[in-house]
């Protein structure tokens, strides 16, 4: 291996790339593999050090995922997280049990001459969410945390560098949980760090020249951040085979069209070709309310008006797309359920003629953004407001129509211009405007109306995975509302979402 690598294997739980993520940002390389992976593949990889993530299972359910207890036997650190931590236990003879279901933060009391919890104070608030717990350890394992409700809330073997934690260190909501994980990385992996966004970028690009050879390229452009740093790596990797296609699908923000075009054709040699075909995605979303069939739709579309151009152009054999991380793990895999596809991955037809390459594919958003600034990107493009690939599809509830679009596009435009008036667009990490498919009545001039209601969201995050709602103030709160309502016609309501992710996700579809 060219850098010293933490394998993180998945045994289905939602933060399981969350894992992945903090080990990076430690300065250890890491990658994230399923539970089938062959245990001759991991003896034969050289890893570090490896973390069982956590799962929504039962170690006793025979359906579960389960793995061969040879892999604590290979002399590499291991660390168990939730269901990784009864796994552990269960590995080794030691006893699982049900208990009451546990799930929020909790006082956990730590053994501080643990290495795993070297340099803490005794007393962590750490966050709990599990319905087993581990009822005795195996044998040569000594609990080194407890809570009021958990009996082994950790359990350690140092002489085999086996350790377990019923907690997730991995979330925000566990107080120094980096510092549990950097523990178990340096002081028990003995890793060095050697690991860095401006490598990866490196390495990123000498892989796609290996891999695309002399192919030529389509890129998915779209103008956001994603698949604006996939263009540009690639473009650093191949240069003029490679074809960036935005394709303008009438559900763009306002402006964001020529936005886009401009800002390309301006700053890059790169072949663009803008296609207009907002037509065409309306008509096959004509009546369609449910938003995992807009998201097929659209998906489905994209790929043909790629495929359509790539025809055009003659000889083309990859297609490069900006997909990250967080949309891989919410369309779901063998493991983890289905939250929602994305329409640049479950939204993707079962047969394309064109291969895929996705650069980003194993990076958070943060990571992409410090791939971009790596890559020469300017700071602007690089924090520009995330934006789904379905587009407005996703903010407008219910079916599409052009009116309804329209009213959308200039409520979303007013509270942008609102939160960038205030100061708040670098403390506020996404922000925009839903139409719902709700009318109430309302009083305007003395008239009655029966107009729509507009829902704002804005949420604070690193990760994407998890988010607050944003604590905007009221008095931007009520200028972004009285616009609204006396500039868009078509509105006489709005609400602000004060909803977290989970249990809600960010976009509203």
């Amino acid at each position: 291996m060219e850098h010293e690598t933490i394998l993180v294997l998945d045994f289905g739980g939602q933060y399981n790339q969350l894992i992945a993520r903090r080990v990076r940002d430690a300065g250890v390389y890491s990658v994230v593999k399923s539970y089938r992976t062959p245990l001759e593949e991991i003896r034969a990889a050289g890893y570090r050090g490896i973390i069982f993530t956590g799962g929504p299972n039962s170690v006793y359910d025979e359906e579960s995922p389960h793995y061969s207890s040879e892999i604590l036997s290979l002399g590499i650190p291991v660390l168990g997280i939730c269901y990784g931590a009864q796994l552990v236990a269960w590995m080794l003879d030691g006893q699982v049990a049900p208990a009451a279901c546990e799930y929020g933060k909790a006082d956990v009391q730590l053994q501080t001459d643990s290495l795993l919890f070297a340099g803490l104070e005794p007393v962590q608030r750490c966050w709990m969410s599990h319905t087993d717990f581990i009822a005795k350890p195996p044998a040569g394992f000594r609990i080194s945390a407890v809570t009021d409700s958990c009996s082994c809330a950790a359990m350690e073997d140092p002489e085999r560098r086996l350790y377990a934690v019923q907690f997730h260190p991995e979330v925000n909501h566990t107080e120094n949980g980096e510092e549990i994980l950097k523990n178990f990385l340096f002081r028990v992996c003995g890793c060095t760090g050697d690991w860095q966004m401006a490598s990866f970028a490196e390495e990123s690009v000498r892989r796609l020249r290996e891999q695309i050879g002399s192919d030529r390229v389509l890129c998915a452009l779209s103008g956001g951040v994603d698949s604006s740093v996939a263009a540009v790596m690639v473009s650093r990797a191949v240069g003029r085979q490679l074809t960036c296609i935005f394709v303008d699908h009438g559900l763009l923000r306002k402006d964001e069209g020529d936005m886009v075009e401009k800002m390309f054709t301006e700053n890059y040699d790169i072949d663009f070709i803008r296609v207009n075909a907002a037509d065409r995605f309306l008509d096959k979303l004509a009546g369609v309310a449910d938003p995992e069939r807009k998201r097929k739709i659209i998906g489905e579309e994209f790929i043909r008006v790629f495929e359509e151009e790539a025809g055009k152009i003659g000889d083309v054999q990859w297609l490069v797309q900006g997909t990250i991380y967080p949309d891989v793990i919410e369309s779901g895999n063998d493991q983890a359920a289905v939250i929602k596809s994305h329409h640049n991955v479950g939204g993707l037809p079962e047969r394309m003629n064109l291969k895929l390459c996705e650069p980003l594919r194993d990076l958070f958003k943060d990571e992409v953004r410090r791939a971009g600034l790596e890559l020469g990107l300017p700071y602007h493009m690089v924090w520009r407001q995330p934006f789904p690939g379905p587009g407005l599809a996703v903010r407008c509830i219910g079916a599409l129509t052009q009116e309804r679009l329209d009213i959308l596009r200039e409520a979303d435009a007013i509270f942008r211009e609102v939160i960038v008036k205030a100061g708040l667009e670098q403390s506020v990490n996404q922000y925009f405007a839903v139409i719902t498919d709700m009318r109430s009545v309302g009083v305007m001039g003395d008239a009655r109306t029966y107009d729509y209601t507009i829902a704002l969201r804005a949420v604070s995050t690193t990760d994407f995975m998890t988010a607050d709602w944003a604590r905007l103030p009221l008095e931007v709160l009520a200028e972004a509302s009285s616009r609204i309502v006396n500039e868009v016609k078509g509105v006489n309501r709005v609400v602000y979402d004060i909803t977290s992710k989970p249990p809600a996700t960010i976009e509203w579809e």
